[in-house]
């Protein structure tokens, strides 16, 4: 039976990696994610995690660290954030392109330039398209949760497929959270031992990786992309017998207060927390709004997705990155697509907020509301707005 207690969210990022009993660890630190990897490194040095905690100068290295210890059939874990999530860009389309089911936590931070160490979603919406899984955490609980099931769900046969879990940096890397933490048996029980489809091996040699002439190219291509879509089914199995072993169910879309709603707020990550308060508040003044969180970003949850708004007359999608040149942020372009071939479907509005971690306050949602029902009165547009911006 597990025990219930206090720790920082990244430290309990590191007590997830650890039960997993990842084989190798390769990382180079970087601020919000340093803890994660600090407190492995000491987990590794202390004899309490039988690991290989591999240093390297840089985190385009660390990736490609992670791309060797886990052709060679090692459970693998790193974590970054901003910038070196930027310098692994290279490395990450090889990772998921040689289905190597390595297991990275993301302590979302804003890039640069200016120079910003605080959270926002920049980081990660600028690496949508490597072709890994990406979940969001709300909570350390989540952050804790979606680790372990991350390594059950990328190293199905069925998928092979890199996964990501976001946190948000500081807000929710840096708290001290309550945590449900469950026995190491209680893991393992949930957690087989990882057994590799193809590894590199001296005694049986193959090739990854080889050169993909044109003849070949766009149909590896597909089966990587059928495996990510294929993903989706795996999550729902894994998340189903989480729930049964565990007691805490996740889904891919999280939805709150949405009975009856007129307006929909969507949003990803540690804020949705303040957006329900904003949305229990509006209940009582007699609006009519609700709450979704999208939790699974890649594959995209259409399905549920288009579920959760049905009814809804407007979605006003905050995003926390901004699409340079394009209709505003990342997660509402998503929802606009899953949603085209509705006949009919809400407004969608896109609005921009906490950007280089600056808060996003209850006013905020209220604003964004009460914008969505003039939008309702006078037609929608094309532009994004910005919320809480300075004159």
């Amino acid at each position: 039976m597990g025990k219930r207690i206090g720790l920082e969210v990244s430290l309990a990022v590191s007590e997830a990696v650890k039960m997993a009993r990842v084989d190798a660890v390769a990382a180079y630190p970087i601020t919000p994610q340093t803890h994660i990897v600090e407190e492995l490194s000491q987990m590794v040095a202390d004899g309490d995690l039988d690991a290989d905690f591999i240093m390297v100068e840089s985190e385009h290295s660390a990736m490609s660290a992670c791309c060797g210890t886990s052709a060679v059939g090692a459970r693998t874990f790193t974590a970054t954030a901003a910038q070196g999530l930027a310098l692994m860009h290279e490395i990450l389309f090889i990772a998921s392109g040689l289905r190597l089911p390595i297991v990275m936590a993301i302590a979302n931070r804003a890039l640069s330039a200016p120079i910003s160490i605080w959270g926002d979603h920049s980081d990660v919406m600028a690496e949508r398209d490597t072709g890994w899984i990406q979940f969001f955490a709300e909570t350390g609980q989540e952050a804790f949760d979606l680790t372990i099931q991350a390594f059950k769900i990328a190293e199905d046969k069925r998928v092979l497929t890199p996964a990501a879990v976001n946190l948000d940096g500081f807000t929710l890397s840096h708290v001290i959270e309550p945590f449900d933490m469950p026995d190491q048996e209680e893991v393992d029980a949930f957690l087989p031992t990882f057994e590799p489809q193809v590894i590199l091996d001296p005694d049986n040699p193959v090739t990854m990786g080889p050169v993909g002439f044109p003849e070949i190219y766009t149909e590896i291509k597909k089966q990587q992309n059928e495996a990510l879509l294929g993903a989706h089914e795996v999550i729902l199995e894994v998340w189903e017998e989480f729930e049964k072993a565990f007691g805490r169910a996740y889904r891919p879309v999280e939805s709150y207060r949405t009975d009856g709603a007129e307006v929909l707020i969507s949003i990803a990550g540690s804020t949705a927390g303040t957006a329900r308060v904003a949305v229990d508040n509006m209940r009582e003044a007699g609006k009519k709004v609700g709450l979704i969180r999208t939790r699974l970003w890649r594959p995209y949850p259409f399905e549920e997705t288009r579920a959760a708004v049905k009814g809804a007359k407007a979605v006003a999608v905050i995003d926390r990155c901004l699409s340079f040149g394009g209709p505003g942020g990342p997660i509402c372009s998503e929802l606009r697509s899953a949603l085209y071939p509705l006949p009919e479907k809400p407004v969608v509005n896109s609005y921009i907020a906490g950007l280089g971690g600056r808060d996003i306050t209850l006013q905020d949602f209220y604003t964004v509301v009460e914008d969505t029902y003039r939008v309702l009165e006078e037609g929608p547009t094309d532009e994004y707005k910005m919320i809480g911006v300075r004159e």
